[in-house]
C-alpha cells in the first residue's frame, strides 16, 4: 500500500518503483555524507553559513534526482539543463568552493545509484585528503611576504619611466609597472608596481628611499593578491 502511494502517475507497468525504505536509507546516507564533507570543508577555512548548509544538503538533492531519473535518458538531459541554468545564475566562487561542490555532487551521484558503501568510502577518503591538504597548507606560496603591490604618487613633471629603476634593482628581484593613472586634477601620477622583494626586512628602507625620490608624496604597499578570476 505504501509503495502504491509513492508510485508515479505516468509509470508504466514495466517500471520498477523504488521502495520507500530504500529511498529513506539512501537519502539518510546522503545527508550524513553531506555533513562529513561540510565539516571537512570547514576545517581551517573561511566560510559562510549558507555555503556549508548547501554543501551538506547537496548530496541528498543529487541522490534524489538520480533515483528519480532511474535510467531515463530524456529526464537526465532535462536535469542537466536545469543544473546548467542554476550554475550560470550563481555568483562565481573560488576554486576550493567549486571543487567542494563537485565533490558533494559526486557523492550524491554514487548514493543515488545505490552504492552506499562506495559513497561513504569516497566521502571519507576525499574529506580526509581535504583536511590533510588544509593542515599542511598545500599549495601555499613560499616567502609569500616578498610579493607586494607598490603604489607611488609622483608629480607630473617627474619622468616615471626610469626614475626608480636603480632602487628596484637594489631592493627587488623582480618588478613590473602594471598601471599609470593621473590624479589630483592631472597634477600627479599614481604608479602601480608588482614587485618581488629581495629581502622583506628591507621594506621600510625601500619606502624611505622612494619618499626621497618622489618628493615625500603618498606611497602605499600591500600584499600582492591573485586575480579573482583565476583558478
Amino acid at each position: 500500500m505504501l509503495n502504491t502511494i509513492f508510485q508515479g502517475l505516468f509509470d508504466a507497468d514495466t517500471v520498477s518503483v523504488i521502495a520507500v525504505s530504500d529511498f529513506l536509507i539512501c537519502v539518510g546516507c546522503a545527508l550524513v555524507i553531506g555533513l562529513i564533507l561540510a565539516f571537512a570543508y570547514m576545517y581551517r577555512t573561511r566560510y559562510t553559513r549558507s555555503f556549508v548548509v548547501t554543501l551538506a544538503m547537496l548530496p541528498a538533492v543529487v541522490c534524489v534526482v538520480i533515483m528519480m531519473v532511474n535510467g531515463n535518458v530524456g529526464t537526465g538531459v532535462a536535469v542537466a539543463g536545469a543544473f546548467s541554468l542554476v550554475r550560470f545564475r550563481s555568483v562565481p566562487g573560488t576554486a576550493r568552493e567549486i571543487g567542494s561542490l563537485f565533490l558533494a555532487m559526486g557523492a550524491g551521484l554514487i548514493c543515488g545509484m545505490g552504492y552506499l558503501g562506495f559513497a561513504f568510502l569516497f566521502a571519507i577518503i576525499l574529506g580526509a585528503v581535504l583536511v590533510l591538504y588544509s593542515r599542511l597548507d598545500f599549495g601555499a606560496r613560499t616567502n609569500d611576504g616578498r610579493y607586494k603591490t607598490l603604489r607611488i604618487t609622483i608629480p607630473e613633471d617627474l619622468d616615471y619611466t626610469e626614475v626608480f629603476e636603480d632602487l628596484f634593482a637594489e631592493y627587488t628581484q623582480r618588478h613590473e609597472l602594471v598601471s599609470v593613472k593621473t590624479t589630483n586634477m592631472g597634477s600627479m601620477f599614481r604608479l602601480t608596481y608588482n614587485v618581488t622583494l629581495g629581502d622583506s626586512k628591507k621594506e621600510k628602507e625601500l619606502i624611505d628611499k622612494l619618499r626621497c625620490r618622489n618628493g615625500n608624496l603618498e606611497i602605499g604597499i600591500s600584499r600582492q593578491e591573485t586575480a579573482t578570476a583565476e583558478l
